[in-house]
C-alpha cells in the first residue's frame, strides 16, 4: 500500500463513532491538502468487508456524496452511530463534524 493510501486510512481509523469529517479534511490532516478527490476515489475502491469507517466521511458542503442505494447504505450506518441525517443526505457540521 502506498504512503498517501496508508496516511489518509490512519486519520480515517481516528475519527469517532457519531462524527463526520470531509474529505478535504481528511486530505488535510494527512499532509495532502488539495487531495479531497483522491481521498474520495480511495474509499471508492476500498475491499468489500473493509473495516475503516469509510461512512464517516461526507463532503465539503455536508453531505454525503454517493446516489441511490450507496446513499442509503452510508445514510443508515451513520444514523445507527446517531448522526441525524436528512432525507437527501445531509449532516449537520456544526454538529456532527470531528475537530480532531
Amino acid at each position: 500500500m502506498d504512503q498517501f493510501l496508508m496516511q489518509i486510512f490512519a486519520v480515517i481509523h481516528q475519527i469517532p463513532k457519531g462524527k463526520v469529517t470531509t474529505y478535504g479534511e481528511i486530505a488535510k490532516l494527512a499532509s495532502y491538502p488539495g487531495y479531497a478527490r483522491h481521498v474520495g476515489k480511495a474509499l471508492g475502491n476500498l475491499p468489500e468487508g473493509s473495516q475503516l469507517p469509510w461512512f464517516r466521511v461526507i463532503n465539503s458542503q455536508g453531505k454525503i456524496s454517493l446516489k441511490g442505494e450507496d446513499l442509503q447504505r452510508q445514510k443508515r450506518k451513520l444514523e445507527a452511530e446517531g448522526v441525524e441525517v436528512s432525507e437527501i443526505g445531509k449532516v449537520s457540521l456544526r454538529k456532527y463534524k470531528w475537530q480532531p
